[in-house]
């Protein structure tokens, strides 16, 4: 049944030919438009399709997904603001994307310019190694590229990646050299690591859940285990503070008002409560979060420094 999320309410102050009158309106009234800003089949739009049920089920409305792909996420952003502001488009926004493209060149559109609703979910970063490597545990890692300054490759999902900056900030915590191999996109950087042309990935734990037993997880980048990896450790508990991989929420263009703004917020955050939609999410390696808008700035902020100082650090930024 349909549930109404907000009440617009126009009080006339001004505005011609409402009288002083309210103006009530139930949102949603009509399908959504919800832009991927990449081809189909990624982790953007996996989340978007096990979102897509959920939303129709508590809202009464459907969830149309379309793809707007090109520059790594940056055609579709760049194009945002110019979209209908009427709260029925919104777009699939990634970190730390939105923060590493503007700073290296112009792209189109800036990170403050974007207007994040919800983050949701992320895949956490890991290292992921074919299951017949030699590397057991992530000290056998560390041992070989300590021996080894520079020999061990990894690959993993382009440059400026949450898997780029994963690997700049773990070898400069575990005081090793390795060399990092740039793909386009996950898929590639999988087929790398298991047709034997690195010896290693930076990936994610979705990795882990759709390539089973072909694969083995060293260690996850997450406060706590993975619910669907229980014997693989976290990065924190063998000592490396790193946590962290990519991030992904719900924008809208800027020229929705603050009241839409507010019930995508909560509509997001109502599925992300869903118990049914959270266990499809863990099932898939995915990690639930839940920022809304009301924290969007400072948490975006508090990421932004670290994102920064490591694309320096990897060199893909003066």
């Amino acid at each position: 049944m349909k549930r109404s999320v907000i009440k617009a309410m126009a009080l006339g102050l001004g505005l011609t030919g409402l009288g002083g009158a309210a103006l009530a309106q139930d949102f949603p009234e009509k399908p959504v438009e919800y832009i991927i800003p990449f081809g189909p089949g990624g982790e953007s739009d996996i989340s978007a399709r096990l979102q897509q049920p959920f939303f129709k089920d508590k809202f009464g409305q459907d969830l149309v997904i379309s793809y707007k792909e090109g520059g790594g996420g940056a055609v579709g952003w760049s194009q945002l603001n110019t979209m209908a502001d009427d709260g029925y488009t919104i777009m699939g926004v990634n970190l730390p994307h939105i923060v590493i493209q503007p700073a290296q060149k112009d792209v189109g559109y800036t990170t403050d310019g974007l207007v994040p609703v919800y983050w949701f979910h992320y895949t956490p970063d890991a290292i992921v190694v074919r299951a017949d490597s030699d590397f057991q545990t992530l000290q056998d890692l560390i041992d070989y590229a300590k021996e080894n300054p520079g020999k061990l490759t990894l690959s993993g999902s382009g440059k400026g990646t949450a898997n780029h900056l994963a690997q700049v900030n773990f070898d400069q915590l575990a005081e090793i050299t390795t060399t990092y191999v740039p793909f386009k996109g996950t898929g590639a950087a999988v087929q790398a690591l298991l047709g034997n042309q690195v010896m290693a990935e930076w990936g994610y734990t979705t990795v882990g859940s759709q390539q089973g037993d072909q694969v083995r997880l060293l260690a996850v980048a997450m406060e706590e285990r993975h619910p669907l990896f229980p014997d693989v450790p976290t990065f924190k508990e063998l000592g490396f503070d790193l946590v962290g991989g990519a991030y992904r929420g719900i924008a809208v263009p800027d020229g929705v008002s603050e009241e839409t703004r507010q019930a995508w917020s909560e509509m997001i955050g109502e599925i992300n409560a869903d118990p049914d939609f959270q266990k499809k999410m863990l099932d898939g390696g995915f990690a639930l979060i839940d920022v809304p808008y009301g924290d969007m700035q400072g948490w975006i902020d508090e990421r932004r420094d670290q994102y920064l100082s490591a694309a320096k650090e990897a060199g893909i930024l003066n």
